[in-house]
């Protein structure tokens, strides 16, 4: 009669408590992971208060409409250092000071405003600000809001874009 003798090795080093742990152990260390991933992140996508956005965009409409009315359009040139912007319009632009704001298109905390200040020749100018490479749009406004004309950019150093009323 063969007696086998029982196997003397300790249970750390046998494969099967380890074939199930680790399962368990990868859903747990997964889930930390989403949770400091969460908790660091911003949640730029989501407004929080949505019902005054919706009021706001008849608000945008309004502008986008006395724009069209005045038949306002204009081209936006950076050169990596300066943004140049010539305007069109039926009537005479009296502004002398625009704001040109860069939104980008999923993270508001690359946001971006620039005072644009009209030249000797007409056009506008102001120095370029550093934007990652990706989609913007682009919301140019005098002063008192009145207007706004818009452009969406696919932007990096260098770009050229035509602004308008048209809704993006």
């Amino acid at each position: 009669m063969s007696h086998t003798l029982p196997d003397s090795t300790p249970w750390y080093r046998q494969p099967w408590p380890w074939l199930l742990i680790i399962p368990p152990l990868g859903a747990v260390i997964g889930g930390i992971i989403t949770i400091v991933l969460a908790i660091q992140s911003p949640n730029a996508l989501v407004v929080d208060d949505y019902y005054k956005e919706g009021l706001a965009i008849n608000q945008q409409r309004h502008r986008l409409d006395a724009a069209s009315a005045q038949q306002l359009s204009g081209l936006l040139r950076s050169d990596g250092n300066t943004l140049t912007l010539t305007l069109s319009q039926a009537g005479e632009l009296r502004e002398e000071n625009l704001t040109l704001k860069f939104i980008h298109a999923t993270r508001a905390d690359l946001d971006r405003s620039v005072a644009l200040t009209r030249r000797a020749d007409g056009s506008f100018a102001a120095p370029a600000p550093a934007l990652p490479a990706g989609i913007w749009y682009l919301r140019l406004q005098p002063a008192d809001m009145s207007w706004e004309i818009r452009a969406r950019v696919q932007a990096g150093e260098r770009f050229q874009t035509r602004l308008s009323s048209d809704e993006l």
